[in-house]
Order: structure tokens, then C-alpha cells, then sequence
């Protein structure tokens, strides 16, 4: 066998067992494996005490997940989880996991959808919504804002702008506003309820390109207490899910993205390889 035609052999081997390596990189990726979605959790339930909630499949595919004392107000960062049938389930804080829920619902997780499972209403009537969060970035000159009213103390709620410009009217207990683009910027959010009261007033900033969710809290003091959370956001890891304070969220390790830097880094291996190899040929 020349020298020639055993350096050609050898060749095709290693550009085989790069390529073999890149397609078991990009293909065995929990993120291209198999399809994801996201899920967050609040509890938004003014009179009830605070809640262990768990998080688990019925199929127990995922390792069950548990939330221990969260308090009215909280909301998690969003969990991203493999497609499937999760149920959500709260038990008074600090009882035993076997014993029965005070609450419990389940929530589908489709392919790239986001949602919100939140507790909501008042104690007597406690329920668990599952809100479907639309996470598409809005263009770069629009902000994309939504409301939660979870205040029992201001029924009916109206949103805007110091300036005017309206957010959303007659916003009531225990629902939920569909989003809605507004300029972004600093605000001065107030929030009014109906009929009169006391204005609550949020100074904010709204990301250009960015997703928000604005909860309406009944504050200890008597009054409201307005909290912006990012959803999603142009500029950092999308989603987020997180108090909006101004500061990035930190990206997350990507499967994809790793693989495909090492196809690149075995692309560009190969392509040294090659020419070392041409270049051996032709001095044979």
C-alpha cells in the first residue's frame, strides 16, 4: 500500500470519528432530546398563610420539587421542564409531605410555552390558576406588560402612567390582564382603585424589547403594593421570572450552545487536520 493511499485511509477515519462526535454532541442534548417548556409558581392569596408547594410528574420522570414556606406575594423563577403532565399541590407550611393538599391542579407543559401556576382568591374559596405566559419578545421599540390583580382590599383596580397612558381599567380581584405593549422607558405606574382610595404609585423602568408582569399585593400597611416582574427580556436570559431591579439575568448553560461550539472547535480541528495531511502528500 503507498504512503499516499494509507494516509487517505487514515484520513477518512478521523473526519468519521469527528463527525461521529459533533452528531453525538448536537443530537444527545437534553435541549434538542427532547422538547421543554417552563414553569413558574406563585401564591397571590392575600388571607391565606404561607404554603410548602410541591411540584412533581406522574410519571416521575422529573425529580420532585418542593417550595417550603412560601409566603402571599412570592413568585419563583421560572423551572424548565421536559414536556409532559405536572401536578402543582400546597400544603399548609411545615405539614408532612403525606399529608392531603389543601389545594392541588395540573398543568400540560407543551413544547416552548411558559406558565404561571399560581394560588389565588380568597382562603375560603382558594384555587390554583394556570396562567398561560406569552413569552414572544416584542419589537425593540415596545415593552410588553400584563397585570395580576391579587388585591382583595381594591376590588377593581385601574393601571397607567403618571402621564395617562392607560395600562389597563377595571382590573378585578383574581384575574388577569392580557399583555400589552406600551413604550418603554421609566414609568411612574400608578395603581388606582375604582371608586377611590389611595393611589399606590411604582416608579419603574420598562426594558426596550422586554416582557413583564405587574402584581397588584395588598401591602401590610393598609395599602397597595405594586411589583414588576420580568418574564422575559431582550438583553439577558430569557426567560427570567425574576423582580425586576434593573440588573441582567445571568445565562443559563446551554446544551446547544456547547454543542455546537465543539462541532465547530472538531470543524476547525479537521480543517488543520486536512491540511496537514495534503501537505504530507504531496512531500511523499
Amino acid at each position: 500500500m503507498s504512503l499516499r493511499a494509507s494516509t487517505r485511509r487514515r484520513l477518512s477515519g478521523a473526519l468519521a470519528a469527528l463527525a461521529a462526535l459533533a452528531a453525538v454532541t448536537l443530537f444527545a442534548s437534553p435541549a434538542q432530546a427532547a422538547g421543554a417548556g417552563y414553569v413558574r409558581l406563585a401564591h397571590l392569596s392575600p388571607d391565606t398563610p404561607a404554603v410548602d408547594v410541591y411540584l412533581k410528574s406522574p410519571s416521575n420522570a422529573v425529580k420532585p420539587q418542593v417550595f417550603k414556606g412560601v409566603a402571599y406575594g412570592a413568585m419563583s423563577q421560572y423551572l424548565r421542564l421536559p414536556t409532559g403532565t405536572y401536578q402543582v399541590a400546597m400544603r399548609k407550611a411545615g405539614a408532612p409531605a403525606s399529608t392531603k393538599p389543601v389545594i392541588t391542579t395540573q398543568v400540560g407543559v407543551a413544547n416552548g410555552d411558559a406558565y404561571t401556576v399560581a394560588g389565588v382568591g380568597r382562603f375560603a374559596d382558594l384555587g390554583l390558576r394556570v396562567l398561560k405566559d406569552d413569552l414572544k419578545l416584542p419589537d425593540p421599540g415596545k415593552s410588553k406588560v400584563r397585570v395580576i390583580q391579587a388585591s382583595v382590599k381594591a376590588p377593581v383596580l385601574n393601571v397607567a402612567g403618571k402621564n395617562g397612558k392607560t395600562i389597563a381599567d377595571g382590573v378585578q380581584f383574581a384575574t388577569t390582564t392580557a399583555y400589552r405593549e406600551v413604550n418603554p422607558g421609566k414609568w411612574s405606574v400608578e395603581v388606582a382603585p375604582t371608586g377611590g382610595g389611595k393611589t399606590s404609585v411604582l416608579p419603574c423602568t420598562l426594558g426596550a424589547g422586554s416582557v413583564y408582569s405587574l402584581i397588584v399585593l395588598d401591602d401590610k400597611n393598609g395599602g397597595l403594593k405594586p411589583q414588576l416582574h420580568v418574564d422575559a427580556e431582550r438583553q439577558g436570559t430569557v426567560p427570567l421570572g425574576g423582580v425586576a431591579t434593573g440588573a441582567g439575568g445571568t445565562q443559563p448553560t446551554s446544551h446547544l450552545a456547547t454543542a455546537l461550539l465543539l462541532a465547530s472547535l472538531a470543524a476547525v480541528v479537521t480543517a488543520g487536520f486536512v491540511v496537514v495531511v495534503r501537505r504530507r502528500i504531496r512531500a511523499a
